[in-house]
């Protein structure tokens, strides 16, 4: 047999064992789309619990996927991403535990009115159906993207990357334990079980199985999915985040969030990559908040401008401006204003998050009101963009684009609606 031809069967094997995987999903969203609320948070708490229980299998899992991934070189952001510790995997279990007592979204009425002929109409939310979700390096990923499917009514199917395979099945396997106590179709969440590129491939074409993709990860992946995808997505390509400095920044808070911003963790979507300082607080801010970065290990590059008050400062280039580095590294620009600001978000952000600093109320509402990105803040920083932050146990990823879900995708985001209207023998003249 030829490499090609062999090459073939396998991809035929990969794309029956995709079709089926899609029919058992499909046939379990049908059964979540009226499972009982408590059986669902069961299935969480179950999830949980077999979480704590297995903490020492987890971490064996993950280490196992470090080694490999340092033995592949990849990067101190991506490291950072992959890794399970016992916090996070606490964490991991909480967050189950926290969606599990989110109110049930399905069956609420948004809306509902009355016509003149009597027909009473309500707007009531309902699962989306097959949601597949398809990431990288975040092991996290797996419980948080489960849960959310979960509790909304759907099933899930996950394809993670090569590089967290052992954690995921682990993850995977607690998954599979709380929905099976629970009693709940096996189905609701599934692994994809090959590693092979195909199987995304395959998932991207499965319209009228999968509702819609949600893709997490870097720009090749975010891209791919988009370009080939023959069903809904959910998704954006970059967090490129800024944190604006304006005249009127308390230089205490102004310190604490761009630090905070950056360096909490420089590896996720929802970290600093560019500070904007205006002209007017130049002299006085900059340098103590560059001593921060320095002292926290971080390179700040920055134009010359910022450069001229503060030596440390590395030259910038125009490639630094729109820059996701998810690394200690961040650009920084001087603006004359908040109209420059707002301007070189407009040029360079990806619509993700951003956020003012400042004591000028005035100037805070007109920047949350004009900036169009999907999370803006205010004295706050940037590492807010988070699902859990927000109140909604967790979430599959912030999305950019503005067609249905927008921002965190949490439970809510994970419905649509129908209309249900009821009558008593009307008739249409």
């Amino acid at each position: 047999m030829s490499v090609a031809e062999m090459r073939k069967r396998e991809t035929d094997e990969i794309d029956g064992a995709m079709q089926a995987l899609g029919a058992a999903a499909k046939e379990a969203a049908r059964l979540l789309s009226f499972a009982p609320t408590e059986a669902k948070n069961a299935a969480l708490r179950h999830a949980a619990a077999a979480i704590r229980a297995r903490q020492a299998e987890l971490l064996a899992a993950n280490a196992r996927d470090l080694a490999a991934a340092r033995d592949r070189g990849l990067s101190k952001a991506l490291l950072d991403r992959l890794t399970l510790s016992e916090d996070r995997i606490a964490a991991l279990a909480k967050g189950l535990e926290e969606v599990a007592a989110l109110p049930d979204p399905v069956g609420a009425v948004m809306d509902e009115w009355q016509r003149p002929n009597g027909l009473r109409i309500a707007r009531v939310r309902v699962p989306l159906g097959v949601i597949g979700i398809i990431y990288e390096s975040r092991p996290n990923v797996t419980a948080d993207a489960g849960a959310l499917a979960l509790k909304a009514g759907n099933a899930a199917i996950l394809r993670g990357g090569s590089e967290a395979v052992n954690s995921n099945q682990a993850i995977m396997a607690c998954l599979a334990e709380g929905v099976r106590k629970a009693g709940l179709p096996e189905a609701a969440i599934q692994l994809v079980p090959t590693q092979d590129r195909e199987a995304v491939g395959i998932m991207l074409r499965m319209a009228g199985t999968i509702d819609v993709i949600v893709p997490r990860g870097g720009r090749s992946l975010v891209e791919r999915v988009q370009n080939e995808a023959r069903v809904p997505v959910f998704a954006h390509l970059d967090g490129i985040c800024h944190t604006y400095v304006h005249a009127g920044a308390d230089l205490a808070k102004a310190r604490a969030i761009v630090v905070n911003g950056k360096m909490r963790r420089t590896g996720i979507c929802g970290a600093t990559e560019c500070m904007l300082i205006d002209r007017a607080v130049l002299g006085t801010h900059l340098k103590p908040i560059v001593d921060d970065l320095i002292a926290a290990g971080c390179e700040v590059r920055g134009d010359a401008e910022a450069r001229a008050v503060d030596h440390r400062i590395v030259p910038a280039t125009d490639a630094d401006w729109g820059k996701e580095f998810l690394d200690a590294i961040i650009a920084v620009r001087t603006v004359g204003g908040i109209d420059e600001a707002m301007a070189h978000i407009a040029a360079y952000g990806s619509g993700h998050t951003e956020s003012i600093v400042t004591e000028d109320g005035a100037a805070a509402e007109r920047f949350l009101s004009e900036v169009g990105s999907a999370i803006l803040l205010h004295n706050a920083s940037t590492q807010f963009a988070d699902g859990g932050e927000f109140g909604m146990g967790a979430e599959i990823g912030i999305s950019t684009g503005k067609m249905h879900a927008r921002g965190p995708v949490g439970v809510e985001q994970l419905t649509t609606f129908k209309y249900v209207v009821r009558g008593d023998g009307q008739i249409r003249p």
